[in-house]
């Protein structure tokens, strides 16, 4: 196999759990979200179907997939936007099957994801989806653009980090190193103390983890989280490699996923 198709062969990488309803979720694709000098950037919006969709006062709690990385590095690397690579398509698509929306977008840079959570809010009516009740879902090197969100904004609902890189804390540089590295954000001039006391979040931990340095910050940052007393939920897959949802067709994968869908749907449709 050439590094092109292996790299192709990732991108088409689908999580593993299923659930009825994923494949006849309702798509409504390509919806602009802002302007860019190359032309418009676009989200997807992945509805359920009827028979399982939770509606709040007429409208949908939503989850959005974020991106860490601009999508030129993702086209480079693997052929293809971060938002047409089967691990995003199927997670939206598993989300939409447990009654939720999923969103998912195109970048130029992964700042881009705040235009497309103002884009969301300010046009929840025609998107049938509830403003109030937004949750986000990141992994790996899109953790840390995702923590940088929560530590924004209070408006957010609740969170789902996957084996994700975090932090640098107590002076570490291993979160800093692996993004020169990757080419994924980083979180700026920020600490644990940014992280809202309302917001809670959820962490998959892969503990086969090999990624450079990520278990270690993940470790320190959970730490320092608990420490803090923020309302932190940790799950641990002692075996789980890295992108073990995509790659592991295990019990304690099935028990994560199922665990991370469960997260979700508490504590944006409760």
């Amino acid at each position: 196999m050439t590094q092109d198709t292996q790299r192709e062969s990732m991108s088409k990488l689908r999580v593993l759990y299923q659930l009825p309803g994923m494949e006849t979720a309702l798509v409504r694709s390509d919806i602009p979200y802002r302007d860019d000098e190359a032309g418009a950037l676009t989200m997807d919006v992945y509805y359920p179907h009827d028979s399982t969709l939770s509606v709040i006062s007429g409208r949908a709690p939503a989850v959005i997939f974020v991106t860490g990385f601009p999508d030129a590095g993702a086209r480079m690397m693997f052929g293809s936007r971060f938002k047409e690579m089967g691990s995003f398509v199927s997670w939206a698509r598993l989300v939409s099957a447990s009654g939720l929306v999923g969103i998912t977008y195109a970048n130029s840079e992964p700042a881009d994801v705040r235009a497309v959570m103002a884009y969301v809010r300010q046009n929840a009516v025609a998107l049938g989806i509830d403003e109030t009740r937004i949750g986000i879902w990141a992994c790996s090197g899109h953790g840390p653009m995702a923590l940088t969100l929560l530590m924004e904004s209070e408006r957010l609902s609740c969170a789902v980090l996957a084996y994700p890189y975090t932090l640098d804390l107590d002076g570490a540089t291993v979160v800093a190193d692996a993004a020169r590295q990757f080419r994924f954000a980083t979180v700026a001039d920020r600490t644990i103390g940014n992280l809202s006391q309302y917001v809670p979040v959820f962490i998959a931990r892969a503990g086969a983890d090999a990624m450079p340095g990520l278990n270690a910050s993940l470790d320190r940052f959970v730490a320092a989280a608990l420490a803090a007393n923020l309302p932190l939920t940790v799950t641990n897959v002692p075996a789980g490699s890295h992108a073990f949802d995509l790659v592991e067709a295990t019990p304690a994968t099935r028990i994560a996923v199922q665990q991370m869908l469960a997260f979700l749907k508490l504590h944006l449709t409760a």
